[in-house]
């Protein structure tokens, strides 16, 4: 079944398509709010998708059920790290991601986004696709099953812009945990942009403004 997701547009004549998902235990009207305050032009338009991850149990929380793109077994996020259920996302959000190719947005125009265990996966998905999609965001998060990720023609040639952004007293997902994942991308060849802020585990003023100018510079250079 594909995943329900909200969804907003910017504009009349879409040109790009932003895949954004949200944290653990959130569900996708959590950023909704947030594309009002990107201040993005009406041209090119864009259309904002936001998943809601299926419902099951996490063991870190003693097993409470909420939306979780997989489970989170252990406080270490890369010891024991739920294979099964971070692949069983990713073809769950490839589905939504197949919808928008066969309405008109080709994966070099579709962003993928994501905040925490939701950027975690927008990582998961965009380094192990042989599609060239626009460009990751990735705010306060790492990336899952690093061991794994190759290097596609896409990262070989520098063609996706990826821009993490992490807070400097993140009690969650601890920044030197983002910033490893940083250079395990960049050692593979990848061409990662990074910011860190004075926050926790959240967003801020200056970080919406830094990914509007971003998206800007994404959407300006395809």
């Amino acid at each position: 079944m594909m995943l329900d997701y909200e969804f907003t547009e910017i504009g009349t004549e879409l040109e790009y398509c932003v895949i954004w998902m949200h944290g653990l235990g959130a569900d996708g009207h959590d950023f909704e709010p947030i594309v009002p305050e990107l201040n993005l032009p009406e041209s090119p338009g864009i259309r904002f998708i936001f998943p809601h991850a299926h419902m099951q149990p996490v063991t870190i929380n003693g097993g409470f059920v909420m939306r979780a793109w997989y489970d989170i077994i252990a406080p270490d996020l890369t010891a024991r790290q739920d294979h099964e259920g971070i692949v069983k996302s990713a073809d769950a959000v490839y589905e939504i991601i197949h919808e928008q190719m066969e309405g008109g947005f080709p994966t070099n125009k579709i962003i993928l986004a994501g905040f925490s265990q939701g950027g975690a996966m927008a990582l998961h998905i965009g380094l192990r696709s042989e599609d060239n999609f626009a460009g990751i965001l990735a705010l306060s998060t790492y990336l899952p099953l690093a061991d794994e990720v190759s290097v596609p023609p896409a990262a070989q040639k520098n063609e996706i812009p990826i821009f993490m952004t992490h807070g400097l007293y993140d009690p969650v997902i601890p920044i030197n945990a983002g910033q490893i994942s940083k250079q395990r991308l960049t050692e593979l060849g990848y061409q990662v942009s990074w910011k860190d802020y004075p926050m926790e585990h959240s967003v801020c003023a200056e970080e919406i403004v830094d990914i509007s100018k971003w998206i800007k510079q994404v959407t300006a250079s395809n």
